[in-house]
């Protein structure tokens, strides 16, 4: 998600803080995860609508640099109540924070710090397209990208602005020490705050498929969200099943009101198209409920926009150090995360998959309807955002969560009648790369960086999207 701008070139070569440092830690180990398929149907069978909960903690003046006397804002090391996800938020949306944000944290099962790790600064290219209603609802704050760290019990955090080339350090300090400092011209933004996620702990049923409805009573929100996806699967089921390419090709001819017994004429195209459309396989999709989510957090209603023209591919940008086991309580962090310290009305991704390729429902509103995200600045109007969770602009996606995302857009997007190998044409809402109103042709499997200046979805997944679009037409039938 990193923004490819001019302010962000000294963020990743910036040097260590002039700051005492404790002394070299040694990250937990994380345990091996069970097999894919095993671990993955154990998480997604927990309960649901955990409440989890935020600490918002306000930094404070940690020291100031040597040479520029730039001020470096953090917390020292603290014992708090558990957590597994951070951010950091300000009060203007508007404003960036141009600059490094490290923090480390201490496992809450083995009582080991971390190492400094970064928080990806650059994430105003993730929210709703200017002028909406979720835009201009006076809720919304800046932020950082979420890390996902783990069970965690205490935490240290330290930001410093970016150097400008007036700051003082001159070619003879290096690189590194040119780019460490705040700057006279980069201030950091006001209310800057530690936001700390618990996503809540959940305990697995007595047992059950995933695809079967949950016992016990559901809230008025949780039965609307689950409600949105009648016919694919009953009230309150974990997951919606997988069908055939058959299934589904009878599936589409009934929601879209053709008889799929009646021949079509030979002889029309178009009838013979309408007979057997391109749509791939619905695959097996964790439903809101199957993944925990606390329906209460989100706003009430479901924004939907119209045709699904095109599937944008993000990274969540949370670090790799999650095992599919894991993968629930990261989108519960992230959903929580965007809801309470963001101000979206919902998560922004319409979906997500993670890297064993388990695919997640997103925003609520149903899977197969053409819900509004707040994914891709500028063009969320017709189209869907998928977020593989994880980093990736240094390691390689996995082949799993490859073929997840064609899996996904093989059947989402031929429920709409696009070809996943095609080009399409959007209009942009706004942003750093086309002005509002702009016709746009993309691809219809596009990374963010199509639609914004940034470097999401990382350059390794990037050059996977050709591959996935291949595997999704191939899925189509094409």
């Amino acid at each position: 998600m990193r923004g490819i701008l001019a302010s962000s070139i000294g963020v990743t070569c910036a040097a260590a803080l002039a700051l005492p440092l404790a002394p070299p830690a040694t990250a937990a180990n994380a345990r091996p995860a069970p097999t894919a398929e095993a671990a993955t149907r154990a998480a997604v069978t927990a309960g649901t609508d955990v409440p989890g909960s935020t600490q918002s903690l306000p930094l404070r003046l940690l020291t100031r640099e040597r040479t520029s006397g730039a001020a470096v804002l953090g917390l020292t090391p603290r014992t708090v109540r558990n957590f597994s996800l951070l951010g950091v938020v300000w009060d203007d949306p508007a404003a960036g924070l141009h600059g490094r944000v490290q923090v480390r944290t201490r496992s809450a099962g083995t009582g080991t710090w971390s190492g400094w790790q970064d928080v990806e600064t650059h994430n105003a290219d993730h929210a709703a397209d200017p002028g909406t209603a979720e835009d201009t609802s006076g809720r919304v704050h800046g932020a950082t990208a979420p890390l996902w760290v783990g069970p965690s019990d205490a935490v240290e955090i330290r930001v410093r602005g970016e150097s400008s080339p007036e700051s003082g350090a001159g070619p003879g300090a290096g690189a590194a020490g040119a780019r460490s400092g705040a700057g006279d011209g980069t201030p950091l933004p006001s209310g800057l705050r530690l936001e700390l996620v618990d996503p809540g702990a959940a305990a697995p049923p007595p047992g059950g498929a995933v695809d079967e409805p949950r016992t016990g009573a559901l809230s008025a929100e949780a039965t609307a969200a689950s409600a949105a996806n009648a016919g694919l699967a009953p009230l309150g089921a974990a997951e919606i099943p997988p069908l055939t390419r058959e299934q589904t090709r009878r599936e589409f001819l009934a929601r879209s009101g053709t008889d799929p017994a009646d021949p079509a004429d030979p002889a029309d195209p178009a009838e013979q198209q309408r007979a057997k459309p391109y749509i791939g396989p619905r695959p097996a999709i964790v439903t809101r409920r199957g993944w925990g989510a606390n329906e209460s957090l989100r706003e009430k209603r479901f924004v939907y926009t119209g045709k699904v023209k095109a599937a944008f591919v993000h990274h969540t940008a949370t670090g790799n150090n999650y095992t599919c086991a894991q993968a629930p309580s990261v989108i519960r962090g992230i959903y929580r995360y965007h809801v309470r310290s963001m101000g979206w009305r919902d998560i922004g991704y319409n979906f997500l998959v993670d890297k064993c390729g388990r695919i997640y429902e997103g925003r609520a509103g149903g899977v197969a309807k053409p819900v509004m995200g707040a994914h891709t600045l500028g063009f969320n109007s017709n189209s869907t955002g998928i977020a593989v969770i994880g980093s990736y602009g240094s390691r390689k996606p996995s082949s799993s969560a490859v073929k997840g995302i064609a899996r996904l857009t093989a059947w989402k997007l031929g429920l709409h009648g696009m070809n996943p190998k095609g080009k399409t044409y959007l209009k942009s809402g706004g942003g750093n790369l086309y002005r509002k109103g702009k016709k746009v042709r993309l691809n219809v499997i596009s990374g963010h960086r199509d639609g914004f200046n940034t470097a999401c979805p990382g350059g390794k997944l990037y050059k996977k999207l050709g591959s996935a679009r291949s595997t999704a037409a191939r899925y189509q039938g094409r």
